[in-house]
């Protein structure tokens, strides 16, 4: 062998035993102690590498052991970092690795309560001068065939939150192939990382750093929200009780000229969830929930969700006793969280100084939700501030949204299906849209239960809602909110309304059904309804003892408002008040009760068999609406109502007819008993009423017929009349036993003044009170048409008992009435009066006495004479004579003896003057004058008037007084028998 190929041999074996001493022993023993004095340099903890090995031939580098921080307590660290060089480098211009490898690296982050970092204080470096980046700079030309990570292990810990973070993966793998930096050139890339908390991510897909793109699939398997829940609970009130995370998509992201990112196929799906308040109270409970088909592009701002699938959501709500929300309350108490920081001041701007250019207003994200399912939810309501407090159970809810456009470039449909209370449903569907505000929905509710208004009426009322069932097939439009624009149309019903007076524990307002057929009500402008229907409608009205309603018994006091006396009194609004249209109002029958505790005993009626209708009711026009109603009072006497009315201004027009046929008087009794003083033994009533009003001009006629009245037994009353009431019934009942009134009233209702009832009862009293004390004058005008003769006196001369051709007329008129009265009877009292009669009657008795003795003396002188004394004429020259034993037997007295020298004529003057003083005061003559003037009228009236002899009664003779005329009345009384 030539020696220069032996020394060239040699020089090669001992460059490559001096390569492989450097590259084996010598560089990485250099490379481990500079690695280790590094550390030990800038590392705060400490810090080492265990061993450093280099193949110089096939370019391997491999490191092991380095160790971070405390012992036992290390931060970051691996057990082997593997890195093989390629040759090919040099003449690439590319630094190019065939092989990176790590094991078992292990990072802890750790953030403490302040929010520092600890990886941020594992080193201190010394600060960098700045460099500028050239415009046209690149990378750093890399080429890495394959990045592998195996067995990492990675602890997160962050107690800046009110409770403390922490999570571990402790199984992290990640490859990474054809990593380069050179333009266009993709790596595919594998990452998995598990924990023993579940929640495993799988990161498939491919990576380009120039420019810094990736195309792949995200996967997150069984993440445990609680993991990182505290970050929400910082921020929301909300304690998660449950929650497990799963989540995949395919991600296309870019920085190629702006940030682009694209997810398509994401799904994610939660299942179970439930979240609670601090104090524990439920809020949130979730069996599942699916999101699928969604893809999210970050450039376009645009989020499309293909299907929302929810399945048993349970949730619950409620309104605190001061009118708050729970949840509301639940996010306005946040504890723990910093006050916002007062705004810096800024100087006031000039005329000179620029004036800030407006923020552009940032792009909006557009959410479509295409297919969106919620199934078997509920919903726990209840409002505690109430009284008692309310609860409602809303469920199973289902909601149906599709097409939804979160910028409203179209409507979206909705479906709404929900159960409410036991056995109530609403289904609502339709269009929607958000911005600006506008629906079309059809509605329909079936039993929804009116009882839950219980606790919202009970402190205005005292009723209680037993019943009652609310149905409704509506179109609801609503055009927008602002100003209110809504439009409901369809058909609404109430079954089996049933309330009761919470007082007296009695019916109060029910009905079998109440239907609203052709509802159109426009907001603000209109309510009109085409027919509304009542079945079996009742009510009841009742007056207590204190002559109070029970409508003014349930109606509760509200205590007044303090700010509003205070306050001005507001302006009369200048909105257009709401205009009602009913078209027709059908009462099937209906029925209703009345009564009055203010009498004794108790008033009570009933009507029932309530049938008709009430024509179109229109606020806006002046047209009245016609009434045609029929029922019954106590089952068997008619009733009817005919008519028109304006019951928005009856002052205007109303002409009603109302008729009673048939009614039992016993019913009214307690008013007979009341105002009367006695009861009502039988009798019916015929009433008839018709009011007319035109321009509040009131003409009212009122018609009374009453058949077969008959008085009972007397009733003590403080209210009753002080009135012969037996004779005034007596005295209006004709000949067929009844009693037919009129009362009209006429009158200007305008006038506060002006009352109906007040004019009507003392019409009707004054009525009975001309009756009852002036009963003569009050038949004699119904037989005469109206005249005001009073019969009730018959006027005698003095001392006389004949009857005169006006006393024989005046009786003649007076036979007539009482015959048409058979129910009176007629009294007579006998009437003489001394200042008069007694004259007349002592010159008639002196007469007779003259006859009677002179009688006696022709008796004893043997004369013949008549039968009776009476039929003798007394000769003039004897009554001087007789005079003297008259006027001493009859007066018992003797002449005083001063006559004696008296001329015989001046005598016998003074001796009958004495004897007719003394017998004109004799009470025997003059009552036998007014017996002899009541015989002589009651003669005439059965002679002549043909009247019953036994309705004529006479009663004692009275002595009155005489007329100036000197004539003397004997009056007459009437009764009922």
């Amino acid at each position: 062998m030539p020696k220069g190929l032996i020394r060239a041999t040699g020089a090669l074996l001992t460059a490559v035993a001096l390569y492989s001493l450097l590259g084996f022993l010598i560089l990485p023993g250099i490379a481990l102690r500079v690695a280790n004095q590094q550390l030990a340099n800038y590392a705060t903890v400490p810090a080492r590498i265990e061993r450093i090995e280099l193949n110089p031939f096939s370019l391997e580098v491999t490191a092991w052991g380095l160790k971070i921080g405390e012992p036992g307590k290390e931060q970051v660290g691996f057990e082997r970092l593997y890195a093989n060089l390629q040759i090919d480098s040099l003449w690439t211009r590319a630094l190019h690795l065939a092989d990176i490898q790590l094991d078992k690296p292990k990072t802890e982050l750790l953030f403490d309560k302040s929010g520092q970092l600890n990886l941020a204080h594992l080193f201190k470096l010394p600060p960098s001068e700045p460099t500028p980046t050239a415009p046209d700079a690149k990378p750093f030309p890399l080429r890495i065939d394959s990045i592998k990570l195996a067995g990492g292990y990675v602890h997160f810990q962050d107690l800046r939150p009110s409770e403390p973070i922490e999570f571990l993966y402790d199984k992290l793998d990640f490859e990474l192939k054809n990593l380069s930096t050179l333009p266009e050139d993709n790596a595919d890339m594998t990452l998995v990382a598990a924990g023993p908390e579940g929640g495993q991510i799988d990161w498939t897909g491919n990576f380009s750093l120039v420019p810094i793109t990736s195309e792949g699939t995200l996967k997150v398997t069984d993440g445990k929200m609680k993991a990182w829940w505290p970050y929400v609970r910082d921020a929301l009130p909300l304690v998660l009780d449950d929650g497990v995370l799963n989540f995949s998509t395919d991600y296309k992201f870019s920085l190629a000229k702006e940030t682009e990112l694209n997810l398509t196929n994401t799904s994610a799906s939660i299942a179970p969830f439930a979240i609670k308040a601090p104090d524990g109270r439920p809020l949130v409970r979730l069996e599942r929930l699916d999101v699928s088909e969604t893809t999210v592009d970050l450039a376009k701002q645009r989020v499309v969700v293909g299907k929302i699938r929810s399945n048993k959501l349970e949730t619950w709500a409620a309104r605190e006793a001061d009118g708050q929300l729970d949840w509301q309350k639940l996010f306005a108490s946040q504890p723990g969280k910093p006050a916002k920081a007062p705004e810096p001041a800024t100087a006031p701007a000039t005329a000179d100084s620029p004036k800030p250019e407006p923020a552009a207003p940032s792009k909006p994200w557009q959410v479509l939700l295409k297919d969106v399912q919620l199934r078997n939810y509920q919903v726990h309501l209840a409002d505690r501030q109430a009284k008692p407090a309310v609860a409602l159970e809303l469920g199973p809810l289902n909601v149906d949204v599709q097409n939804f456009d979160s910028l409203n470039r179209s409507p979206f449909t909705l479906k709404v299906d929900t159960g409410l209370g036991k056995q109530g449903k609403i289904q609502a569907t339709g269009e929607v849209n958000l911005n600006p505000v506008s629906a079309k929905l059809k509605v329909n509710t079936q039993d929804i239960d009116l009882r839950v208004a219980q606790s919202y009426i009970s402190p205005f009322i005292r009723l209680e809602l037993r019943s009652g069932m609310l149905g409704s097939n509506l179109d609801v439009n609503l055009k927008s909110t602002a100003p209110l624009a809504l439009q409901i149309t369809g058909r609404a019903q109430v079954d089996q309304l049933h309330t009761l007076d919470t007082l007296k524990t009695r019916d109060f307002l029910k009905w079998q059904r109440l239907v609203l057929e052709g509802v159109n009500y426009q907001h603000g402008d209109s309510l009109s309804i085409d027919k509304v229907n009542l079945l079996q409608p009742y009510a009841r009205f009742m007056i207590n003892d204190d002559r109070t309603t029970n409508v003014d018994d349930l109606l509760i006091p509200q205590p007044a408002d303090s700010g509003a006396k205070s306050a001005a009194k507001p302006a009369a609004s200048k909105e257009k008040p709401l205009g009602i249209h009913i078209g027709q109002i059908a009462i099937n029958d209906g029925s209703a009760n009345f009564a009055d505790f203010s009498l004794t005993p108790n008033f009570a009626t009933a009507i029932q068999q309530l049938n008709g209708q009430i024509g179109t009711i229109d606020s806006r026009q002046a047209k009245p609406a016609s009434v045609d109603i029929k029922g019954k009072v106590d089952r068997y006497a008619p009733v009817t109502i005919k008519g028109s009315v304006n019951p928005f201004d009856p002052m205007a027009a109303l002409d009603i007819a109302t008729s009673f046929k048939r009614v039992e008087l016993t019913t009214l009794t307690p008013y007979s008993g009341k105002f009367a003083g006695f009861r009502i033994r039988k009798g019916r009533l015929n009433l008839d009423l018709h009011y007319v009003i035109t321009k509040g001009q009131l003409k009212a006629e009122n018609k009374v017929v009453v058949e077969q009245l008959q008085l009972g037994e007397k009733v003590d009353s403080a209210d009753a009349v002080d009135l012969p009431i037996r004779l005034a019934i007596a005295l209006l009942k004709d000949s067929d036993g009844k009693i037919s009134i009129e009362l009209p009233v006429t009158g200007d209702l305008n006038n506060p003044q002006f009352s109906v009832m007040p004019i009507v009862w003392q019409t009707l009293r004054n009525l009975v009170v001309r009756a009852a004390t002036a009963p003569f004058k009050f038949i004699g005008g119904l037989v005469t048409g109206g005249g005001s003769e009073d019969l009730g006196n018959v006027s005698f001369a003095a001392g006389s008992s004949d009857l005169s051709k006006d006393a024989e007329g005046a009786l003649n008129t007076l036979a007539k009435a009482l015959k048409e009265r058979p129910t009176l009877r007629l009294e007579i009292e006998g009437t003489a009066a001394a200042s008069s009669d007694g004259p007349f009657l002592a010159a008639q008795r002196l007469e007779r006495e003259y006859q009677y003795n002179y009688y006696k003396m022709l008796q004893r002188r043997g004369d013949k004479v008549p039968a009776q004394a009476s039929l003798l004429e007394v000769p003039e020259s004897e009554k001087a004579p007789l005079l003297e034993g008259i006027y001493r037997t009859r007066l018992k007295l003797q002449p005083p003896a001063e006559w004696k020298d008296l001329s015989r004529d001046d005598r016998t003057a003074k001796l009958k003057d004495g004897v007719i003083k003394f017998w004109s005061g004799s009470d025997v003559l003059l009552r036998q004058l007014g017996q002899d003037r009541a015989s002589t009228i009651k003669d005439y009236l059965v002679d002549k008037g043909q009247l019953e002899d036994d309705r004529v009664y006479f009663i004692d003779a009275n002595l009155g007084q005489a007329e100036k005329d000197g004539r003397v009345v004997t009056p007459m009384h009437l009764d009922a028998e």
